[in-house]
């Protein structure tokens, strides 16, 4: 199924640095809590990620991730997730992270 280009340019994705990681055993598939800076414009948003599989909350500190920040706020057991952070599978359906291989600063749009 393709897509116009005016279809692509709705999604707003950014890179956002990772301020703060808390395990979220209250959600049904192992997952994490976190807080991610998009910098002066959007500010710091949360996010549920099934990404526990491979990353522990602390190593996240500090690490920069993509995530598209103009979805709805979605309600995920005692939490509201505002952005979803963006991850490849792998062969056993586990997330991966995206990220970018240089510095850039947080809120940095994605083309």
């Amino acid at each position: 199924m393709s897509i116009a280009w005016a279809d692509f340019e709705k999604v707003d994705m950014r890179v956002g640095l990772v301020t703060e990681a808390q395990p979220f055993p209250e959600a049904r598939r192992p997952a994490l809590k976190l807080w991610i800076d998009f910098g002066p414009e959007l500010g710091v948003k949360r996010s549920s990620a099934q990404i526990a599989a491979h990353y522990g909350a602390a190593e996240l500190i500090g690490r920069r991730v993509i995530a598209v920040v103009n979805f709805a706020p979605k309600q995920i057991g005692p939490f509201v997730s505002e952005v979803l952070v963006m991850g490849a599978y792998n062969e056993r359906g586990e997330v991966i992270l995206l990220s970018v291989d240089q510095p850039v600063a947080a809120g940095s749009k994605i083309g």
